[in-house]
């Protein structure tokens, strides 16, 4: 089973950058799909990016494409999330979760990590 941790969330200026940590520990993390979701206050959670475990297939939200970056690095058990060109509506709680095969589907991903907060200002 892997166990996750968000990191690199923080307060930042519209049009900023920010960079998400997310790092596992337990065995099997590079075979597994990695994925990035968001909560803005009094929203469902919602699919922001994914890369899978070989690395071979990315996916990313519509609303993120050309901002955001995933990638992961499978020797340092890390999957990072890039994003540039901030904005306001940007602003929520990012988690990191994994699954077996791959999917955009919040259903089926497990070992959720706790979210890091990102502000972003206006």
């Amino acid at each position: 089973q892997v166990q996750l941790v968000e990191s690199g969330g923080g307060l930042v200026q519209a049009g900023g950058s920010l960079k998400l940590s997310c790092t596992a520990s337990g065995r099997s993390f590079s075979s597994n799909t990695i994925g990035w979701f968001r909560q803005a206050p009094g929203k469902e959670r919602e699919f922001v990016a994914a890369k899978s475990g070989g690395g071979q297939i990315t996916s990313y939200a519509d609303s993120v494409k050309g901002r955001f970056t995933i990638s992961r690095d499978n020797a340092k058990s890390t999957v990072y999330l890039q994003m540039n060109s901030l904005k306001p509506e940007d602003t929520a709680v990012y988690y990191c979760a994994a699954r077996g095969s791959w999917s955009t589907r919040l259903a089926g991903y497990e070992n959720w990590g706790q979210g890091t907060q990102v502000t972003v200002s206006s």
